[in-house]
């Protein structure tokens, strides 16, 4: 069930914000995780089954890695909490893929298991990840109420795209939680403003993604085109995302991190992700980059643990070899800068924001494409270097048929909005006007959102796959 959709904007969460705000306090809990499981279950009903042994072992390891801490049990408990995750993990995700590449190898014909990746299990067994890990160094008591941790691990708002939440920052949340008007309205704006992102602007770029790739009349322009349109889309699908899952959250009364901070406006690929998928750089941090050493190691080794974590970041995706190839295509270019490139960008914002967006749409090209001989093509066509006309009348057509969305998308993609508001925060008149208008425009978002989900059938979602 995609949020942007009508059955959970009109169906199931009018349903659940009923059941979950008549319900007395100590069954809030109790309601939100039923409602949940529901939500994962609407789709593909047997994969409940992995997702709730995957929380049983969490909860168990977990008791029995605080009860033994400071003993060797305490490691091998965690020790098998992990393996038992990354194995299910590897299991659904990975092992098609080992196959093949099995296959290529030797010569055989092993045949593939086919097995349909579970919606979200790469959020949520990281989440499983990061909770065993965190108790096991103390920083987090065990949780003795299952209740509280299936409900921190399949909290249908961050279930199926994040954020990767923290179980230490939602700790006392799952205990006690405050339910305010003023806090749901922040969350109702929170989550149409990030419903607008998906609908209006993340799913009409794909319209343009889908055109250029069905048009038979290729030309350099139509490349960079799509190029450009792939880039903004993954960001409005991906943020749009998780700005309704926040917003999501603190209707309910939980306080989720931002997971995205206008990362296109950043002046190098290193700003770049600290911008972007916020919980998962700083998860892959705290949890692989540190634990193997950082950079606080001989300087061949540091660039190893470069590689092994964008390696790691590139396989999260997806298992494939254009994945692999995006994360290491990231790990060089960080590598570049914080060797020899970082301080020369520096001194030059404009050529560092250029240089930033120019090597991010390339990465993107490659993120996107269905193979590595496919990311090889396009990315020659970007260059004139597949024999491509520069320009040709469907281009063209596309080009002034989506100026104004690629113009508004490229705003909307940083802090002028915000700028703007803020600004006109600080008289009175402005702040009068936009509590007047504030509630107009959600609204009106809200109608033009459905309009167009009743409407059209195009409303993929790029994240599902991971």
């Amino acid at each position: 069930m995609l949020f942007s959709s009508i059955s959970f904007l009109y169906y199931f969460l009018p349903c659940v914000l009923l059941l979950y705000f008549a319900a007395p306090k100590r069954l809030k809990n109790s309601v939100l995780l039923l409602a949940s499981l529901f939500f994962y279950g609407w789709g593909e009903p047997k994969y409940l089954v992995f997702m709730l042994v995957s929380i049983a072992q969490g909860y168990v390891f977990g008791l029995l890695i605080e009860k033994y801490r400071g003993m060797k049990r305490s490691k091998l408990f965690l020790t098998a909490s992990v393996v038992f995750s990354l194995g299910l993990l590897g299991y659904c995700k990975y092992a098609d893929f080992l196959i093949e590449n099995f296959n290529a190898a030797t010569g055989l014909s092993v045949p593939l298991l086919e097995i349909a990746l579970p919606i979200g299990i790469s959020f949520y067994t990281f989440q499983i990840l990061s909770y065993a890990v965190d108790v096991y160094r103390g920083s987090v008591g065990a949780q003795k109420n299952f209740i509280r941790l299936a409900l921190y691990i399949a909290m249908f708002p961050q279930l199926i795209a994040g954020p990767i939440v923290r179980y230490a920052d939602i700790e006392t949340q799952l205990g006690a939680r405050s339910h305010t008007l003023a806090g749901a309205a922040v969350g109702v704006r929170r989550f149409i403003l990030g419903l607008s992102k998906k609908v209006l602007l993340a799913n009409l770029l794909g319209e343009l993604v889908a055109a250029f790739k069905a048009s038979g009349e290729k030309s350099v322009l139509y490349v960079w085109l799509y190029a450009v349109a792939y880039a903004l889309q993954v960001y409005f699908d991906f943020s749009g995302y998780s700005d309704m899952a926040i917003g999501l959250g603190r209707i309910f009364g939980f306080r989720f991190a931002e997971n995205f901070d206008h990362p296109y406006v950043s002046g190098s690929v290193t700003e770049f992700w600290r911008r972007w998928h916020i919980s998962l750089g700083t998860w892959f941090r705290d949890y692989l980059y540190i634990p193997l050493g950082g950079n606080r190691v001989s300087r061949p080794r540091w660039l190893l643990n470069l590689l092994i974590v964008w390696m790691a970041t590139g396989l999260w995706h997806g298992a494939a070899w254009n994945f692999v190839v995006w994360g290491l295509w990231f790990a060089a270019l960080l590598i570049l800068e914080k060797l020899w490139l970082l301080p020369r960008l520096t001194r030059c914002k404009p050529l560092g924001w250029v240089y930033t967006l120019f090597f991010v749409v390339l990465g993107f090209v490659i993120f996107d494409a269905s193979s590595l001989g496919g990311a090889a093509s396009t990315l020659a066509s970007m260059f004139g270097g597949a024999g491509l006309p520069a320009a040709t009348a469907e281009s063209l057509y596309a080009l002034r048929s989506n100026f104004v969305l690629l113009a508004a998308a490229a705003v909307g993609a940083t802090p002028v909005p915000q700028r703007i508001a803020a600004a006109a925060q600080r008289s009175r008149y402005g702040r009068l006007a936009l509590q007047i208008a504030e509630p107009v425009v959600l609204l009106a978002l809200l109608v033009v959102c459905t309009a167009f989900l009743v409407d059209g059938s195009f409303n993929p979602f790029l994240y599902f796959r991971f």
